[in-house]
């Protein structure tokens, strides 16, 4: 068990392994870091058991910005006839688990292996329950199964309150039919990863305001029309004329690094393809001036050091709210419909 496995978006290894370096280095875990290019996963591995439990205690995982998953565990070779059998007898040593997820990486061999695991999970789950090892609503550990192959898995470990909301950290979201573009999708999911879903009812409430800047054509903007939030849509681009049509959505022509509303709003989201450093800086005047109350705002990621610039403008909107002494919520996640951007949340308290 001297193995943290990390799930995360193909491509993106790298910035883990640096990412989960640097927390290591802060709690004082040794170990090392270790992936393969476009693996979609990492490895840290500790001299002895107790680091990877040690990382998972120390560190949050919705405060980490690149994994979308993370197990402490170790991998187990499979015999093709008796897997649930060698599984049992592995878990024997482990504490009683509380539920029950099967995953794959996400890689196009990965993918292959789903149509297995939903197989596989129904015998193995009977197995687990007849021999004790698996109590669902329970107070154990999840048990987390990452299948290489049909031969080899991790068996890991996770509580609960403290990994991912779903499995593999992929969102089940439906893409609504009368959403102008895909995009839409990613205001919901950072809704779900930052907000609590027993506070939508109070922080996404009928009535607020909000400011999309970079509405066009309109993805962004139609998740807040169906919260029946008044929207000022910011864009030199058409927008859809359904959501015109709404009665709840206004169109400014303007700059959206320019624009001001009159009176502070309760939103202010932005997906505007930009340098990073821009949107961070504007991040920080909505919040900092008080122009909102909550933003979210995508930053589109340079193609090396990643990791580094993500963690360097974050300090700096922290620096910068501190200067002018505001107190604020500061959040920041490469959410599974993000794609060379990662999503920052701020709140202000």
């Amino acid at each position: 068990m001297n193995t943290l496995l990390l799930h995360c978006r193909p491509g993106f290894e790298n910035e883990v392994c640096a990412e989960i370096s640097d927390q290591a280095a802060r709690l004082g875990v040794a170990g090392y870091a270790k992936a393969k290019a476009d693996s979609a996963c990492a490895e840290f591995i500790c001299p002895d058991a107790a680091g990877p439990e040690r990382m998972m205690r120390g560190a949050r995982f919705a405060r980490l910005i690149f994994p979308r998953q993370w197990a402490r565990g170790e991998w187990l070779a499979l015999p093709e006839t008796d897997r649930i059998g060698v599984l049992l007898e592995r878990l024997k040593s482990m504490p009683v688990c509380s539920s029950l997820w099967l995953e794959v990486v996400d890689t196009n061999d990965g993918k292959e292996l789903s149509n297995f695991c939903r197989k596989f999970e129904g015998p193995l789950r009977k197995a687990l329950e007849k021999a004790g090892r698996l109590k669902e609503g329970g107070q154990g550990p999840r048990l987390l199964l990452t299948f290489k192959s049909g031969r080899e898995v991790f068996v890991g470990l996770a509580e609960a309150d403290n990994s991912a909301m779903w499995p593999m950290g992929i969102p089940r979201l439906k893409f609504p039919r009368q959403a102008p573009s895909r995009s839409t999708l990613k205001l919901e999911e950072a809704w779900h990863h930052f907000i609590p879903r027993d506070q939508w009812d109070e922080r996404l409430a009928p009535g607020m305001t909000a400011v999309d800047l970079g509405a066009s054509p309109g993805g962004w903007t139609w998740q807040l029309v169906n919260r029946e939030i008044e929207v000022m849509a910011v864009d030199n681009g058409p927008m859809n004329e359904e959501l015109l049509e709404s009665g709840l959505v206004g169109h400014y022509r303007a700059d959206g690094f320019a624009f001001r509303p009159k009176r502070p709003v309760n939103w202010m989201v932005c997906d505007i393809v930009e340098k990073p450093a821009k949107n961070a800086a504007l991040l920080e005047t909505w919040i900092g001036e008080g122009l909102c109350r909550e933003a979210v705002v995508n930053l589109k990621l340079p193609m090396k050091q990643r990791y580094a610039e993500v963690k360097r403008l974050l300090e700096r909107i922290a620096d910068g709210l501190a200067e002018r002494g505001v107190k604020a919520s500061i959040g920041c996640k490469q959410l599974y419909h993000d794609r060379e951007e990662v999503t920052c949340h701020l709140r202000r308290l």
